[in-house]
């Protein structure tokens, strides 16, 4: 009977996955669009209700709008309700026209980082928005009833039911009315050919407004209803977009009622595994249950993945543009300079934001080989990174590895699992590589980064400072002296050589295959270049640079844990590089300033205390905007206007 409630219980947080699923069918089916930020708006949707049942006020998601408006004292559960998905449905049409509307036609990298900008301005908002974002700062009393139904020996509270229930007949309404109505009718129509819909007088703005209205407000009310179910918190709630998304990918993003039956099943199997953990004690006390929407996804993969892509497929010619590189070595040596100077006279605060700005620009570069040079988008660079901190650690700690010996071994353990995580790539690519490695990430951080021999466990784990024939290299100084200069100018020299290093890459004969590939795999397969062993070394080469700024990142830190290599770092990481230019190691410089904490964070901190607490947010809407205007990114868009002068 136990092995029974725990399943039970486990209708309600499969009961939200099913319908953040059943949302992300409905947005993909008429805009050929996987929305990463659907979960995001069903986050922000549920924290406008709770705030709304507790201080009467209306919060709007809208920078440069005021906050809040003040509507009543304390609403009641409907009028809430009504208002937030009302909210919901507003959202849900302006995302459609002005982001995905627009891409239309873009390539696959284009979609991805709008929904990316999408997903972190959400999250950037939020944390603006509401104090204390979480659900221990709103008192979650759900819309739906809360006593316990006892039938037998089972003993679950009533919302699991409702929450099944209510899902399941979403789900009926939906299937009947894209069967049979005109609605339905006219969704097929656009989806399949939108200049023949146009011709038989069919809106596609209008259809595309409807499904995005109908979207977000199953998103909304998915997560109001389960928030006592779920946690309420911001980058936890957005990330129910992987299990959703396992959930609505093994019926091809169509199936309304296999992506129902599979997300209830989904959030059932986690209950019993979480279950199976507390009574059987030789089950490591880890997210197992995080281990199951990967599982899912790389089955199907497996199965709907080709090793070609079909002669009809479009390909990934439409990426940025990746300039001749002769000049970086020249300009490299030129910053390197630079941050010499910076690092040897600038104040405190300066020299940490190069330290950052470095690091992530390590990070931006491993982007820049994997999706700018063969275009495969991997959405786990920081699990790399995190493989390869807590690996040199734990060399360091139990094999008495020495610097700088640790490191490159914690890199080349990276490597291996990068190597191994690309295998999939072989015969997925595109979107699908992209949620197989969402989830990947996801599955990293729960089952490896809380294994406590590994990391540490809540505690973390000391990164012993890096010393070299007595000579300390680490961050450490007291006072005006941290960080330590030493320091500041390793890192900068590491990403000096790396940044010349993928432009001699990009210029000798493994860049010519990369791109290749990137452009045609079917053609590259018929000039002679072996595809899957093209993307194997790129997914390598990626992952040692990913480790290299995961071993820095340990150094400066000093001590790291679970939560330094987040799956949200890994999103960011893609995004900004894309907005600095993915296709260019000068882009991952820029990326590296961009980043929060660099050089640019430092910079708004000077002008105004409070300045650098918006740049989250706005560069969420930078990279919508460089999506949807610039798909070259910011150095691509330099590059071209210097052209036209000349």
């Amino acid at each position: 009977m136990s092995y029974l409630t725990a399943l039970i219980l486990g209708l309600g947080s499969g009961a939200v996955i099913a319908a953040l699923g059943l949302g992300v069918v409905v947005a993909h089916r008429v805009s050929r669009v996987v929305n990463f930020a659907h979960a995001a708006i069903g986050m922000y949707v549920a924290f406008v209700y709770y705030e709304l049942r507790a201080s009467g006020d209306l919060v709007l998601p809208f920078l440069g709008l005021p906050d809040r408006v003040h509507l009543v004292d304390r609403p009641t559960v409907s009028t809430a309700l009504i208002l937030s998905l009302v909210l919901a449905a507003l959202c849900g049409a302006l995302i459609y026209l002005v982001i995905f509307r627009p891409l239309r036609n873009a390539p696959p990298l284009a979609r991805v980082v709008a929904s990316l900008g999408l997903f972190v301005y959400l999250i950037a908002i939020a944390g603006l928005r509401f104090v204390g974002t979480g659900s221990a700062s709103l008192i979650l009393d759900g819309p739906l009833p809360d006593h316990l139904v006892i039938w037998g020996d089972l003993r679950v509270i009533a919302d699991r039911y409702w929450l099944a229930v209510i899902v399941v007949i979403a789900a009926a309404v939906l299937s009947v009315g894209y069967r049979f109505t005109r609605l339905g009718l006219a969704t097929r129509a656009v989806a399949g050919n939108e200049r023949g819909a146009v011709l038989m007088g069919v809106s596609p703005n209008a259809i595309g407004i409807v499904n995005w209205v109908i979207a977000s407000v199953l998103a909304g009310g998915a997560v109001i209803l389960a928030a006592p179910v779920v946690r309420l918190e911001p980058t936890a709630t957005s990330l129910l977009i992987v299990p959703a998304v396992a959930a609505a990918l093994p019926g091809k993003f169509n199936s309304v009622w296999i992506t129902v039956f599979t997300g209830l099943g989904i959030g059932m199997a986690q209950s019993l595994i979480q279950h199976l953990q507390r009574i059987w004690e030789w089950l490591p006390d880890l997210g197992l249950q995080q281990g199951l929407p990967l599982l899912i996804v790389l089955v199907t993969l497996a199965i709907q993945g080709e090793a070609l892509p079909d002669r009809s497929a479009l390909q990934t010619a439409q990426l940025p543009r990746a300039p001749d590189t002769r000049w970086v070595p020249a300009v490299t040596a030129v910053l390197l300079v630079i941050g010499i100077v910076v690092a040897s006279f600038a104040a405190s605060e300066w020299r940490s934001g190069l330290i950052i700005s470095a690091i992530a620009t390590i990070v931006a570069l491993s982007v820049v080989v994997l999706t700018g040079y063969v275009g495969q988008i991997s959405l786990a660079t920081f699990a790399m990174a995190g493989v390869a901190a807590f690996a040199m650690v734990r060399f360091t700690d139990d094999w008495s590895m020495p610097f700088p010996i640790a490191p490159i071994l914690g890199v080349l353990v990276a490597v291996f699992v990068g190597a191994v995580a690309a295998i999939p790539a072989v015969r997925v690519r595109g979107l699908n590589l992209a949620i197989a490695t969402l989830a990947g990430a996801v599955a990293v951080e729960e089952l490896v980064f809380k294994w406590g021999w590994f990391t540490g466990g809540f505690a973390g784990a000391t990164a012993e400072s890096p010393s070299i024939f007595g000579f300390d290299l680490g961050i450490s100084a007291l006072g005006k002296d941290f960080p330590r200069r030493t320091f500041v100018i390793m890192v900068l020299v590491l990403a000096a050589l790396s940044i010349v290093a993928v432009g001699n890459l990009r210029r000798g004969s493994t860049g010519r295959r990369w791109l290749a590939v990137r452009a045609n795999e079917r053609a590259a397969a018929a000039a002679g270049i072996p595809v899957a062993q093209v993307k194997l070394s790129a997914f390598a080469i990626s992952s040692a640079l990913a480790g290299l700024a995961g071993v820095l990142l340990a150094y400066q830190r000093s001590i790291v844990s679970a939560g330094s290599f987040g799956v949200l770092d890994s999103l960011v990481a893609v995004a900004i590089a894309y907005l600095a230019g993915i296709a260019t190691p000068i882009g991952a410089v820029v990326a590296g300033v961009l980043a929060t904490g660099g050089l640019l964070t430092v910079f708004l901190d000077s002008i105004s205390d409070s300045a650098s607490k918006y740049q989250f947010a706005v560069n969420g809407i930078m990279l919508i905007v460089a999506a949807i205007k610039f798909p070259q990114g910011i150095v691509g868009v330099r590059n071209r206007k210097a052209k036209v002068a000349t």
